[in-house]
């Protein structure tokens, strides 16, 4: 598997992706992992060589020694970005930002984004949408307001203050931009979330983080390139079912936009059962599911709420592969769970072999196997079944690459 890879989840996040990510990584192909949506609240589990780290802004490349792209459509959070380096520092990576590069009009998340995301998902109370906290929603919401007046409602939110230029990664280089626009930002949710951190402070950091990673300026990695989505499809701001959505696009959109008309593979990443982190719809719900099934790596979050499991989703998987424009293989993980059921209609079925299941649901190849939680585990397979992808429910009418 040569071509450029575009890895999206087909569930409502934690299907596996950033340990798919890690296995197409680990033969030295691949140049550079992208990301092209979300931010800081990503949460990729890889295990690799007896090192386990969580990747939220890295790449899920990282342990194989890939290098980082934070394209444009990624929302940069500086300070849990510097603590997840000397994460990985720990590990053994060396020099961890040193294989970063972000894209200098990528927004900035700040510690008045993510206490202004908190204090709204409380005062939901039994309402709440399931947030991470981190301050995405936010950081989003807050790029839209150019030219908003107080008062206005925009998204669903009303404008407390007068909104000024939302602050960037580029603006880290420039000292005096930068200021003006933190500024702005803390009087504009001082309504909201009082005072806040030090604006002063804030500049202090934010140099500091440009002088240790590589701003671009739009230049694209060479070589070939794997792009890792975050979240997955039914969280999608636009597909989703809202209001328990992401403010961030989780189909390959971005990604082929970031490609500029050259070719890639989309995989589509699925477990063998259904999971979701949180509040919102999960139609197979089933509590012996979670019982059987228990997850060392994902449990109750403080914003995000309890961890919740359910049966495989036919509807929900076609759904998802339709909303993707197709898909060209997929990635199927947690291979070792046993006693599996899928939801088909209005019917709940034995999954005695997902993977041949998946491949005659959706007409395409499973082209990575997952059935433990290690890149040990995993394999990486280039076109088991013919040379092309053929068209049908999730096909496309071309070949891959």
């Amino acid at each position: 598997m040569n071509d450029h890879v575009i890895v999206v989840g087909l569930g409502f996040g934690d299907e596996g992706k950033g340990a798919v990510v890690d296995a197409l990584c680990a033969d030295g192909s691949v140049s550079a992992v992208v990301r092209f949506n979300g931010g800081a609240q990503a949460a990729h589990n890889v295990i690799a060589d007896g090192r386990h780290h969580t990747f939220s802004q890295f790449g899920s490349g990282t342990l194989a020694g890939v290098p980082t792209r934070l394209s444009r459509f990624v929302l940069v959070e500086p300070i849990a970005l510097a603590t997840e380096s000397r994460e990985l520092e720990a590990l053994g990576v060396v020099n961890p930002l040193s294989l970063m590069s972000i894209d200098t009009r990528a927004l900035l998340t700040t510690p008045f984004h993510i206490a202004a995301n908190r204090a709204r998902e409380n005062a939901r109370g039994r309402d709440r949408h399931g947030s991470c906290g981190k301050g995405i929603g936010e950081t989003a919401w807050y790029g839209l307001l150019g030219g908003a007046a107080r008062g206005e409602v925009v998204e669903g939110q009303e404008v407390i203050g007068e909104p000024g230029p939302a602050p960037t990664v580029g603006d880290c280089l420039d000292p005096a931009t930068l200021r003006r626009r933190l500024d702005a930002l803390a009087r504009f949710y001082e309504p909201l979330i009082g005072a806040g951190i030090s604006v002063d402070e804030l500049v202090m950091l934010y140099r500091s983080f440009a002088d240790a990673v590589r701003i671009t300026t739009g230049d694209r990695p060479a070589g070939r390139l794997v792009f890792e989505g975050a979240q997955g499809v039914l969280l999608d701001e636009n597909h989703g079912f809202h209001p328990h959505t992401t403010w961030s696009t989780t189909t390959p959109r971005n990604a082929r936009e970031l490609l500029d008309g050259r070719p890639a593979r989309v995989i589509g990443v699925t477990r063998t059962y259904q999971t979701r982190h949180g509040a919102g719809p999960l139609p197979t719900e089933d509590q012996t599911v979670l019982d059987r099934f228990p997850e060392a790596h994902n449990g109750t979050g403080e914003f995000q709420g309890a961890w919740r499991a359910g049966h495989l989703d036919a509807e929900l998987l076609r759904y998802s592969v339709d909303c993707c424009g197709g898909i060209d293989g997929l990635a199927v993980t947690h291979l070792d769970a046993r006693g599996l059921k899928v939801a088909t209609g209005s019917s709940l079925d034995d999954l005695p072999d997902p993977v041949a299941y998946l491949e005659e649901l959706l007409d395409v190849d499973v082209l990575v196997t997952g059935a433990g939680p290690a890149r040990a585990d995993y394999v990486v397979r280039d076109n088991p079944r013919h040379d092309r992808v053929d068209v049908g429910v999730g096909g496309r009418d071309r070949a891959p690459v």
